[in-house]
């Protein structure tokens, strides 16, 4: 399929799932200067276990894709995506640590904050981080505790607050976006606490921001238990968020 330039950034969300069945070549006066492509992945034959958990960036002219072009995707896929910082990820299957340690977690924190107002709630939930009134990102963290929920509900029954602590836990593919991306995000739009599992290493570093800054943070490992910092007597163990023998 051939389309000019103006016609993709008025269509960008149509082009983009109609990219994913065939490829769009893009002019500009007439001229071929871009092609916007699928990105496939294939799970290696002596890995069959293994899914891709993809971070992909779509752009075009060296524009990234607006809010409102992420919501028509959103809207016109049943895929999972996260739009941070203009950037459109797509969240794939993960694999079988990442979520035995979700479960595992999931169970401690549900035990935990029984009889409180705070809500531990799992993906895929969609959340509105704002950087700015103009920069809306919007992220589906593993595991978030929320503590203002019926406070921050719109007449849509969705969440537009700011949760109080998030867990992210790793895959190869998506290191970089919650050690970089979503770290420095969290951080910035007022999450309190952030802990981030690793299942190849089994460990849970926990971080506490203050001030839109890192004030602490601690990393847990082997027969240890992660602590949070904002919550008196929270705790996982290792041992149990990755199974250690």
């Amino acid at each position: 399929m051939i389309i000019n330039s103006t016609e993709l950034q008025n269509n960008f969300g149509k082009y983009l799932m109609l990219a994913a069945q065939e490829d769009i070549i893009i002019t500009r006066n007439g001229t071929k200067i871009a092609k916007l492509t699928a990105v496939k992945e294939t799970p290696s034959v002596a890995q069959p276990d293994k899914v891709y958990e993809k971070a992909s960036e779509y752009s075009f002219d060296g524009k990234k894709a607006t809010y409102e072009e992420f919501l028509v995707l959103q809207q016109e896929s049943d895929e999972r995506y996260e739009y941070i910082d203009g950037e459109i990820y797509l969240l794939a299957s993960p694999r079988t640590a990442h979520q035995i340690a979700i479960t595992e977690l999931f169970g401690i924190f549900y035990n935990f904050f029984q009889g409180t107002n705070c809500t531990p709630m799992v993906a895929p939930y969609d959340i509105e981080l704002r950087r700015t009134p103009e920069n809306i990102n919007i992220v589906q963290p593993d595991i978030m505790i929320i503590c203002d929920l019926e406070e921050k509900l719109n007449e849509d029954d969705y969440y537009k607050g700011v949760p109080s602590l998030v867990v992210e836990v790793l895959s190869k593919s998506t290191k970089r976006k919650d050690l970089i991306k979503k770290l420095d995000l969290y951080m910035s739009c007022g999450v309190n606490e952030y802990w981030i599992v690793n299942p190849d290493n089994k460990e849970v570093t926990v971080y506490l921001f203050e001030d839109n800054n890192i004030s602490n943070n601690t990393t847990y490992k082997n027969n240890e238990a992660a602590q949070s910092f904002i919550f008196n007597g929270l705790s996982a163990e290792i041992s149990r968020i990755f199974r250690v023998n």
